[in-house]
């Protein structure tokens, strides 16, 4: 089995899907900007070959490049694993002509305009939501849609240059801050708990499901630097008020003809208990959440993952053990992190529940919270009970604080 995987390096979690990959058995022909004597260390063991290219987010030159590298050697498939990539692995499977989802189906992932109207021909309920390339585009959508809005780039990544809107003076406001964006969707706001539902499909039928919930929404700790966001998977997927959220995530994979491998969908439960679809990406969960489903279950799914896409098998045992909470914490004031406050007690207390503690150290600078939801490290805890999982969180987002000067 020989796997081309666009970029094997970064973002720094898909190395574990290139050691998943090697694992399996693959042959992995790595494809990336970085040179490969800069690559880390513990990445060589999994690399067959690799292939460094100038610019990667360049998908004509990146497709070009890779099929004259191959030169007349065949593959059996070719797989990506970011988001901004998902597409140009799409064209390079029609160049060379290997299995896998089309450029069409994939191009349904990420255009949420496309996404949103093909979600809504087959009868799931959408938000709103109008393409907008203009200033004077998006004011006209902002009167049709009516606030609160949602603004965001028509093929962004996680929650990057998204806004919720007010009203009309914060709508000008925040297109000062959007002249780099080329097209949006300027969409409705659905009032409600925000959930994930994530898979990994063989042939669009989910092998493994996955339940998170936000707290909170993502759209409301990008905007308030005071947070501490919390992301906790959810043990008890048989919950009566999961049910809708999770058919309603699989007629999405219909509609949107899924093929093998990662997806992370995005949904609303409203206060009458209805889902409401938000977005879907053709990829895994960022900041952790994979990480977070492996210790929900125990189980490896970056190799789970790479034995779907390369022999449609999934081996792992899918139940599910813990609510496994993730705690991002972003430090007061600016500079380096200076202390810690409540993290030694909060550890002493909760250490047999506490499975990552991945907090900035004393002395390293402060990350921009505005550009990583990851901000200045995390805890990451577990537990079999939903309501001691949620208590030990919120404890964690509350009584801890980073300071930094």
């Amino acid at each position: 089995m020989k796997v081309v995987f666009l970029a094997p390096s970064y973002p720094p979690e898909m190395q574990q899907y290139t050691r998943g990959l090697a694992e399996v058995g693959a042959e992995v022909y790595g494809v990336g900007d970085a040179p490969r004597r800069s690559l880390p260390p513990q990445l060589e063991p999994y690399l067959h070959d690799y292939l460094q290219v100038p610019r990667l987010l360049d998908g004509d030159d990146v497709v070009s490049r890779v099929v004259t590298w191959l030169h007349g050697r065949s593959v059996d498939r070719v797989v990506a694993n970011w988001e901004v990539m998902v597409e140009t692995a799409a064209r390079l499977r029609e160049r060379i002509g290997v299995p896998g989802m089309s450029s069409d189906a994939v191009r349904g992932f990420r255009d949420k305009q496309v996404m949103k109207e093909r979600v809504a021909a087959a009868g799931l309920r959408v938000p709103r939501a109008i393409r907008v390339r203009t200033i004077a585009e998006t004011r006209a959508a902002a009167e049709r849609i009516g606030y609160p809005l949602v603004l965001k780039p028509i093929a962004g990544a996680g929650s990057a240059d998204t806004y919720k809107i007010e009203d009309a003076g914060q709508l000008e406001r925040v297109l000062g801050r959007m002249n780099h964006v080329r097209e949006a969707s300027c969409e409705e706001y659905v009032t409600g708990d925000e959930y994930t539902f994530d898979t990994v499909c063989i042939a669009g039928k989910p092998a493994f499901e996955n339940i998170a919930q936000y707290l909170p929404k993502p759209i409301e700790a990008r905007s308030n630097e005071w947070i501490s966001p919390v992301i906790i998977t959810v043990r008890d997927m048989a919950a009566a008020k999961l049910q809708p959220g999770i058919a309603l995530g699989r007629r999405v994979l219909g509609a949107l003809g899924m093929g093998d491998g990662f997806t992370h969908m995005e949904w609303f439960r409203t206060a009458g208990g209805d889902a409401v679809f938000g977005e879907i990406g053709c990829r895994p969960g960022g900041a952790f959440l994979v990480d977070q489903m492996n210790y929900t279950c125990d189980i490896d799914l970056f190799r789970e993952w790479a034995r779907v896409v390369c022999f449609h098998e999934f081996k792992a045992p899918t139940a599910r053990k813990y609510n496994a909470a993730i705690v991002f914490k972003r430090a007061k004031g600016r500079g380096r992190i200076v202390r810690v406050d409540g993290a030694r007690e909060f550890i002493r207390r909760y250490r047999d529940c506490i499975v990552e503690d991945k907090l900035l150290p004393i002395g390293a600078h402060r990350r921009d919270w505005t550009k990583t939801l990851t901000s200045d490290g995390h805890l990451l805890l577990r537990h079999p009970d939903w309501d001691r999982t949620y208590q030990m969180a919120m404890e964690a987002a509350t009584e801890i604080t980073m300071w930094a000067e």
